[in-house]
């Protein structure tokens, strides 16, 4: 199966409660390319690259941290990025 790219944009409580380690980690373990970073509006932008189902389940699994509260999540998918290799966090 192809990978593809999704821009997401996570609101709730995803600020000041590790959601952007989670989001490495998490990818790490899935195999998964792309960013992660905090917004000015208090929401966490992400773009993440991988095989569909592991997508699926990146977004899935980052609902689960211990003191996150993901009350919405947009998603649209964007063009893939061949070039990228890993996942980081933006500071």
């Amino acid at each position: 199966m192809d990978k593809v790219r999704k821009e997401y944009r996570f609101t709730g409580r995803v600020q000041g409660v590790g959601f952007r380690y989670h989001a490495y980690h998490t990818a790490q373990r899935l195999g998964i390319t792309g960013w992660v970073q905090n917004c000015y509006d208090g929401s966490v932008a992400a773009q993440a690259q991988g095989h569909p189902g592991a997508l699926r389940d990146f977004v899935a699994m980052l609902q689960e941290g211990r003191y996150i509260v993901v009350d919405g999540v947009e998603e649209k998918e964007i063009p893939v990025n061949e070039e990228e290799r890993g996942f980081q966090i933006i500071h």
